[in-house]
């Protein structure tokens, strides 16, 4: 347990926000700190961490690093759309729910078109309905899809899930984004599976701060770098933001990282099962447990110093992360276990 002016920092399972730098990350920071490097991008940082991300996809994708994942989504949906087009997401989806109009913003108006799920996924159906709903000039234009991975509620799509939504794209000529704010935790039973753009999250993941936006299809970044200084995206010391993506991703870390925190998820689901008075929700499919319990039970929770974020659907929220300690989440489940003996009585 950490002490910062006498008061110890527990380990809490609200965010993944919450976890701190990881090695990697943190070495490769302290590396890129000795001497001097040119500024805005043009240093040997920012190079090694683009062909990182072109080795790891196979592909000679563009590469943009931001500071946080609202730019990152927001820049690159505005890159895909025009002022009077529409971009189709589901009703949970970050870019609706937690962005602040942002998408909107940077777009100059354009709209989100949204589709009601209960696991917070896209089908292609559902895309197919918003796509073709209207086609008149009153409405807008459908342009993009984008779809999160994993999403709001802990959910993956799985290989054959994003090929369908891909193909449904194409076939009704539409760009598909993928936000991947936590997307090396879908990428630990998946495997990898561009998009036409997609936002890398990395501060979820270990690193301080940054998002990478990745084109694969390099035509669609023309004039992105032009969109990032205009949005207060473009760092001038570039290599602070590139030199963590180094350590995470030359070092295997990313993926290291992604596994240890979907493994602890699936642990503390295992722990938990039959403790009276609260309610699993949904498969364990990433870093995320959802609990449902009664306002009392998370209440005595809360009393015993325990952070955590009801969420949608009125679940609580558990995270898990890089650095997450098995110790910790038995600590947790043993307050469970006893919460629920308090709300019995």
């Amino acid at each position: 347990m950490t002490e910062i002016d006498g008061r110890e920092l527990a380990q809490q399972f609200a965010s993944d926000n919450y976890a701190g730098i990881c090695p990697e990350a943190w070495s490769a920071t302290i590396a890129a700190n000795q001497g001097h490097a040119i500024a805005y991008g043009d240093d040997p940082w920012t190079e090694r961490a683009s062909n990182a991300f072109r080795a790891l996809f196979e592909t000679d994708c563009e590469v943009f690093l931001v500071f946080n994942g609202t730019a990152a989504n927001s820049l690159a949906l505005a890159s895909l759309c025009q002022s009077y087009h529409g971009v189709i997401c589901c009703d949970s989806a970050h870019v609706e729910t937690d962005e602040c109009g942002a998408p909107e913003f940077f777009s100059n108006g354009s709209k989100l078109l949204v589709a009601h799920s209960a696991e917070g996924k896209l089908t292609p159906s559902a895309i197919r309905e918003l796509a073709t709903k209207r086609q008149d000039i009153h409405y807008p234009k459908p342009r993009v899809v984008t779809i999160t991975q994993s999403t709001e509620t802990g959910r993956v799509y799985s290989l054959a899930e994003v090929r369908a939504v891909a193909d449904e794209c194409k076939e009704l000529g539409l760009y598909l984004h993928m936000d991947g704010a936590r997307f090396a935790n879908a990428c630990v039973s998946l495997g990898c599976s561009p998009a036409d753009v997609l936002c890398f999250g990395g501060t979820k993941n270990g690193m301080a701060v940054g998002e990478a936006v990745l084109f694969f299809d390099r035509t669609l970044a023309a004039d992105f770098d032009y969109r990032c200084k205009q949005a207060g995206q473009l760092a001038s010391k570039m290599r602070f933001l590139a030199a963590p993506w180094v350590g995470l991703l030359e070092s295997g870390a990313w993926l290291r990282n992604a596994t240890h925190a979907n493994r602890c998820a699936q642990y503390f689901a295992r722990q938990i099962e039959g403790i009276a008075g609260i309610q699993r929700i949904g498969p364990v499919e990433a870093n995320a447990v959802f609990l449902m319990a009664s306002d009392e039970f998370l209440n005595a929770l809360r009393k015993r110093g325990w952070r955590f974020y009801t969420f949608i659907g009125g679940a609580a929220r558990f995270m898990f992360a890089w650095d997450t300690d098995l110790s910790r989440v038995d600590e947790l489940c043993r307050d469970l276990k006893e919460c629920a003996v308090e709300t019995r009585q």
